[in-house]
């Protein structure tokens, strides 16, 4: 059965997938960014690779919705409890739901303020203004594909619909089965407060036991000073390439320092929160 991290794009799902390896792996001292790998992305390359199922458009997100749930199937056979991290909203596509019941066990959902990921989005996909991001994260069609051709011979994420900042988090919300909200504010104000909620979360599902202390190991060692330290000198695989300069920009770029008041222009946070005014009143941004 698959435990779901989800969020939308730059909310802090990577943060809080070394956090939950930090827990798993235990007995290392020194867990780094490659331990990463360790919760993998949904949909990817290497999961639909083992359809017994001719001719997938692996660039065609209706080809892919198709083989979500049997995907799925076929990942939960050995009826062990996994982790992935997706992106993709929690909706259906031609009849075709991105997961269900019989093939989830639950969801951690992680929010960021919408006004702070505007900037963080700007700054991952290289987009030519904070107008072209605010748009991003409005676009209710919003989808991320593949733009270039890639090797099949390697793991890489398929395309995924995410849509608008709201709809993503509203459609998780749906989830009827073992669904845990964490704000990624929450972790940066107290993180040990707001991580004891994952952990309490996993003992209760997965029947396991964390200590106090290493819950305190798996935050001092995720935080966010020694994710940008383990990126700068060994760089991080899941950083994108700027195409402009064929330099890999910083994934793990401001963090806990990026402040929409800073960064945004009144009538961009002013259309935010209008846009997602109800949404962001529920979460407390307003």
């Amino acid at each position: 059965m698959i435990i779901w991290l989800a969020s939308y794009p730059k909310s802090g799902n990577t943060w809080l997938r070394f956090l939950i390896m930090s827990l798993i792996l235990k007995d290392k001292e020194e867990i780094n960014l490659d331990q990463l790998s360790g919760i993998k992305q949904f949909p990817s390359s290497h999961q639909y690779n083992k359809l017994n199922v001719n001719e997938i458009n692996y660039s065609n997100l209706n080809d892919i919705s198709n083989y979500w749930i049997e995907t799925q199937k076929i990942i939960n056979s050995d009826k062990s409890i996994k982790f992935f991290k997706t992106h993709n909203a929690l909706c259906k596509i031609n009849n075709n739901i991105f997961t269900d019941l019989n093939n989830t066990l639950g969801v951690i959902y992680i929010v960021r303020d919408p006004r702070n990921v505007v900037s963080s989005i700007n700054n991952h996909y290289h987009h030519i203004d904070l107008e072209f991001s605010k748009n991003f994260i409005f676009d209710e069609k919003k989808g991320i594909m593949k733009k270039s051709k890639v090797d099949i011979n390697n793991d890489y994420a398929l395309p995924q619909i995410i849509g608008s900042w709201k709809t993503h988090y509203n459609s998780w919300k749906n989830m009827k089965k073992n669904y845990l909200l964490i704000k990624y504010e929450n972790l940066i104000i107290n993180p040990k407060k707001e991580f004891k909620k994952v952990t309490d979360y996993l003992e209760e599902l997965m029947g396991l036991n964390f200590s106090e202390k290493l819950i305190d190991k798996a935050i001092k060692l995720s935080s966010f000073d020694r994710l940008q330290s383990l990126e700068e000198k060994k760089g991080f695989s899941e950083s994108v390439v700027d195409p402009n300069s064929g330099i890999r920009k910083k994934f793990f770029n401001l963090g806990p320092k990026n402040n929409w008041r800073e960064k945004l222009n009144k009538k961009i946070s002013n259309e935010i929160e209008k846009k997602f005014e109800n949404e962001m009143i529920e979460l407390g941004y307003l």
